[in-house]
């Protein structure tokens, strides 16, 4: 689902309690409606918006009462800060995700998938610390990405673009070195970064290759 519809529809704080109370148990609306202090008609509303969006799901149980429950199982990421703001909605990846990819991260993810109670409770909690860790990681991350940030346009030229020059470095730091490669990690017109890459070689910080492909300069 797209993230900025995403947050449009959160951005009600009824829609957001409902949720809530749904992610501890399927609920009917009249049980919804109590818990949250809003009229059956107002939560029916609500619930359809969730079920468009594909949130919500429904069945009915043998006495024909209709139960509501969360079907979708993802993220919503919302990033602020001086130099980047953007949202991002990840489903969860596959099980079968070779973890070894993430360089900077080193998991214990082994699990016996036929364990008892007792082994799938500990992986519960292991599950969730592994969660706190990584948010923490994350905020520390987040705060370093704008230090560096900060850092980094101080050293280049100052003509209001030092945040789009630092963008472009930062790509070819990362391995992007062709025009339409840094086009595509920044989100930049390939025109412009034409353009900056040209700036940035007449100040000596970056340099082309004899095959035509940037580097920043030694």
């Amino acid at each position: 689902m797209d993230s900025g519809a995403l947050l449009d529809l959160l951005g009600n704080e009824n829609r957001r309690r409902i949720l809530r109370l749904l992610s501890r148990k399927p609920c009917y609306v009249t049980e919804i409606s109590e818990y949250i202090g809003v009229s059956p008609k107002a939560v029916i509303d609500h619930l359809r918006r969730l079920e468009e969006a594909g949130l919500v799901e429904s069945r009915t149980d043998d006495q024909r009462r209709k139960y509501f429950h969360i079907s979708q199982n993802l993220r919503l990421e919302v990033t602020l800060s001086p130099y980047s703001f953007g949202t991002k909605s990840a489903y969860p990846a596959s099980a079968d995700l070779d973890l070894q990819q993430c360089h900077h991260l080193t998991v214990d993810c082994e699990h016996d998938a036929d364990g008892d109670l007792a082994d799938l409770a500990g992986e519960l909690d292991d599950l969730k610390e592994l969660e706190r860790e990584l948010s923490m990681a994350q905020r520390w991350a987040q705060g370093r990405v704008a230090e560096v940030q900060e850092s980094l346009t101080e050293s280049l030229v100052t003509d209001g673009n030092e945040r789009l020059y630092a963008e472009v470095l930062s790509a070819i730091a990362g391995g992007c070195d062709t025009p339409s490669s840094i086009s595509e990690r920044t989100e930049v017109p390939p025109d412009v970064v034409a353009r900056v890459l040209e700036t940035l070689e007449e100040d000596g910080l970056v340099e082309r290759r004899s095959d035509g492909c940037w580097e920043i300069a030694e």
